[in-house]
């Protein structure tokens, strides 16, 4: 079943003079449960395409329906409600407050929803626990290696159970051996917990725990992988 529908999706701006389409007139379907992962040059609208999905920009034209909801037509307001209870986002260098323990980090966005406290700290301790940092749970983001700092930011990103999880690079400052570590814990979010992942790389390897790949160029679907066999352990 479809999760996710663009349908002639674009989004361009104005720089100058000149207009600037990083996207352009993209279809694409995206079933539930899905491990995508988009690859293409720079300036190829992946990250566009992440912004639009997970609801922190809005496209110029055509729609983007999700869960059969068409959030293009939501407001400002409305959209960002929709975006705390139904995406999580990955980021490259993690975007952590420095000021903040693991813990506080991860409560982040817990503090929009009407929980009590109680509450929070046990949803908290349960997304420490999945990515497997809850003896760090006090340590601020100084004291945490690159990798723990990105199994933070992951809890933080499902600590509200979202479906959908969007990630940019979620390796790119990591060593080999903590990217591994991160990217295996992505996968099991999505065989175990079922969440649908769209995930933005420059690293083929990466795309190994990936279940498909796309590829963009110029703002559009140039080459459509193929559901891959299976993916590293």
């Amino acid at each position: 079943m479809t999760l996710i529908e663009c349908r002639d999706l674009t989004r361009e701006y104005r720089k100058g003079e000149n207009i600037i389409r990083p996207l352009d007139g993209l279809d694409l379907d995206v079933p539930h449960a899905d491990f995508l992962a988009l690859m293409g040059p720079s300036g190829s609208g992946k990250t566009t395409l992440l912004n639009l999905i997970a609801g922190i920009d809005s496209p110029t034209r055509g729609s983007l329906t999700i869960d059969g909801l068409d959030i293009s037509t939501l407001s400002r307001g409305k959209l960002a409600a929709w975006r705390s209870d139904n995406v999580g986002y990955v980021f490259q260098l993690y975007n952590l407050v420095p000021v903040l323990t693991a813990f506080e980090n991860v409560e982040l966005p817990l503090l929009l929803h009407r929980h009590s406290r109680r509450k929070r700290q046990q949803l908290v301790s349960e997304a420490l626990e999945r990515v497997g940092i809850a003896d760090r749970h006090d340590h601020f983001p100084r004291q945490l290696s690159g990798g723990q700092e990105q199994r933070v930011a992951i809890a933080r990103a499902i600590v509200t159970d979202p479906p959908i999880l969007v990630a940019d690079e979620p390796t790119g400052d990591l060593d080999k051996p903590s990217a591994h570590a991160v990217m295996q814990l992505i996968q099991q979010l999505n065989s175990e917990l079922g969440k649908t992942i769209i995930m933005v790389t420059h690293d083929p390897h990466t795309t190994e725990y990936a279940k498909r790949t796309l590829h963009l160029d110029k703002g559009r679907l140039v080459e459509q992988g193929q559901l891959l066999e299976g993916a590293p352990a």
